[in-house]
């Protein structure tokens, strides 16, 4: 009995150091995604009990609820694909053939990371404050979280080094680091400004995924070809 007693205190210590380690080696970013997603799980868990059968999990562009999941799937699927998400932006950095540059603006990408699962955080809570009764439409929510990631998108541009998976990625920006840079410069600024637009969406509801999605593909389809004039300009 004693020899089982010693056993399982040096098991349990042995246990405790190995958490230890693990906890000390890892990064603030990954330190602060594993607390975002315990906090998910454990708000999940809290208010599992005091959920309809059904969750409203869908609204359409005018706010209204079409769409509903299990008692289930509606408080553990953003859950999961935080993890899934956590573990993809964590990978990005270590299989990049072009690592190296990416660790030159890593802080910025490691704060866009936080700042996302921060978002899909405030859009759970939203799912779970309607479901309650507290009806916070997701044409208010969205505007603003978006608008500050689009906002956040543009500083992250501005400071993007070429890689494979992070920023404007067309075949002319990464084939010249002259065209990235001048490409993720006008990019940067034109996300920001896309950001400010994102927010009015908040004061008309009713076309608040217009003021996301205009501004987001005037951006996209402007800097691809930005990024092919630049390219052509250069090979000339």
């Amino acid at each position: 009995m004693k020899k089982a007693n010693r056993f399982d205190k040096a098991f349990r210590t042995e246990m405790l150091y190995n958490i230890k380690e693990v906890i000390m080696n890892m990064r603030k970013t990954e330190i602060i995604l594993f607390a975002i997603i315990l906090l998910c799980f454990i708000i999940g868990i809290y208010f599992y009990p005091q959920m309809p059968e059904k969750i409203a999990s869908h609204w359409n562009a005018q706010g209204q609820v079409d769409g509903y999941m299990s008692k289930f799937w509606g408080m553990f699927l953003i859950p999961l694909v935080l993890v899934g998400i956590a573990l993809l932006f964590l990978a990005i950095p270590k299989i990049d053939p072009l690592k190296a540059n990416i660790e030159k603006f890593r802080k910025y990408y490691d704060g866009f990371v936080i700042l996302f699962l921060v978002f899909m955080l405030s859009v759970y809570f939203q799912v779970i404050l309607w479901n309650l009764g507290i009806k916070i439409s997701p044409n208010v929510v969205l505007p603003v979280g978006i608008g500050i990631l689009f906002f956040y998108i543009g500083i992250l541009c501005e400071n993007a080094k070429r890689n494979w998976f992070i920023g404007i990625r067309t075949p002319w920006t990464l084939s010249s680091e002259k065209v990235w840079e001048k490409t993720h410069k006008i990019g940067g600024k034109l996300f920001k400004i896309a950001g400010a637009i994102s927010f009015i969406g908040v004061f008309f509801q009713n076309y608040a995924l217009f003021f996301i999605l205009v501004p987001a593909i005037l951006v996209t389809v402007y800097t691809i070809t930005y990024s092919y004039i630049e390219y052509q300009n250069e090979v000339k």
